[in-house]
């Protein structure tokens, strides 16, 4: 491969700036301009030089082929955080045949150089967009690989499984056990419960990455925006005592308690004669359906259409009305108490979350429970096929495929072969 390098830190002035070499030049493009570095994660404090040309001095670091984060050779330099230095420096990569690296190329080559596995590139990066405390949570246990061993391990029995059946298809005059049928049966249902309680648990792990959405509806003048403002500490919404001013809906992303959570300001809802009004409360309508939880202001009355788990208050508490449930959203009168019963709402769902969270992950494990939809009567050829189908499914999911897999098994548990 090529030896590429990359800004690490973000661009613009800073206090340090860490450029980043990856492949078979590195260790020599470093030496070039700072001198011989012989000792692998030591950090040395060099004069940068091209030719002549002192660029910088800087902290620079090696790390060997295996030992990185990529797996090839790799180099770091610390410069001074001024993008002139950074500049100066990609001129001297260049001249010396490194090229800049794609978008993502660095987690690239740690895949393929079997560093990292799929789900923990994508870990990786919900972790670099991570809001909240919940998504940094999530993220952090695709990094650290947990998606993989589960896989490896349903995997590894259905391997096992895979491994009973051919030896009974293909040894059958040999000396195998009765009880080998059964284990495999007993096998695929494990795996299969497993896979399925793993994409149960999908629909939340993804909204819990994505964010949860609350809409807030009700009639004009009910106090949307004002309340969407008193959430936000700040002016997000223009709020007019003229029925019909919130047309298009509004987004406020905030970090309740961990969670990410976007609050929806919608037009009031009512019928109207303006097509522009007509078409802001279609839109409301629409939204506040497919959000994961409604918040219905009113003024007067129960409103009509409402889901099992919407929350229904009064508002314009600040009026007098003397109601127990009323909020303000002028004075913040009951707003905290409502943010509580929407975080109380919003983590149980979040406790629902497991290890699937990208439709790619939970797709092959469709695939891999579909393939493992079988009858107990089916012929041991048929069992193997399914058994091969559901674990390459699974192998695709992180990443890994092997074809020798089920060889291994025969020989290591049968002492076949011999």
């Amino acid at each position: 491969m090529d030896t590429i390098f990359a800004e690490a830190t973000p661009p613009g002035r800073g206090g340090v700036s860490v450029v980043r070499l990856s492949g078979p030049k590195a260790h020599a493009t470093l030496e070039s301009l700072a001198g011989p570095v012989a000792t692998p994660r030591m950090v040395a404090l060099r004069a940068l030089r091209d030719g002549d040309d002192l660029i910088d001095r800087a902290l620079v670091i090696w790390f060997a082929e295996g030992h990185s984060f990529t797996g090839e050779e790799v180099a770091e330099l610390h410069l001074h955080g001024a993008p002139v230095i950074a500049s100066r420096l990609s001129q001297a990569l260049l001249a010396r045949g490194l090229r800049r690296a794609e978008a993502g190329e660095f987690t690239k080559r740690a895949f393929l150089n079997g560093r990292i596995d799929l789900a923990e590139a994508e870990g990786l990066a919900d972790l670099l967009s991570a809001e909240t405390e919940a998504q940094r949570k999530l993220a952090m246990r695709a990094t650290e690989g947990e998606l993989g061993r589960k896989a490896d391990e349903l995997r590894s029995k259905l391997i096992r499984a895979g491994a009973l059946i051919e030896a009974s298809i293909d040894f059958a005059d040999e000396e195998v056990p009765d009880e080998v049928p059964e284990e495999a049966l007993d096998l695929i249902k494990a795996v299969r419960s497993d896979i399925q309680g793993m994409l149960a648990s999908y629909p939340a792990t993804e909204r819990l990455r994505q964010g949860y959405e609350v809409a807030i509806i009700g009639p004009p003048n009910a106090g949307k925006s004002t309340l969407l403002n008193r959430i936000g500490q700040r002016e997000i919404a223009l709020v007019s005592e003229i029925a019909g001013t919130t047309r298009d809906i509004l987004e406020l992303h905030t970090d309740l308690r961990g969670l990410p959570v976007t609050f929806l300001d919608t037009a009031g809802l009512r019928e109207s004669s303006d097509p522009v009004e007509a078409m802001g409360v279609a839109r409301a309508v629409q939204r506040a359906a497919e959000a994961d939880l409604r918040i219905h202001l009113s003024v007067d009355g129960v409103p009509e259409e409402t889901l099992v788990g919407d929350i229904i208050v009064r508002s314009k508490a600040d009026l007098g009305r003397g109601e127990e449930t009323a909020i303000s959203g002028l004075t913040g009168e009951g707003v905290a108490e409502l943010l509580d019963l929407v975080y109380d709402r919003l983590r149980v769902r979040a406790a629902d979350s497991g290890l699937v969270g990208h439709k790619r992950q939970a797709e092959a494990l469709q695939r891999a429970v579909a393939a493992l939809a079988i009858d107990d009567s089916l012929a041991p050829e048929f069992l193997a096929e399914a058994l091969r189908q559901a674990a390459q499914a699974l192998a695709m999911m992180v990443g890994r495929v092997g074809a020798e897999d089920y060889l291994d098994e025969i020989f290591s548990s049968f002492c076949i072969g011999k």
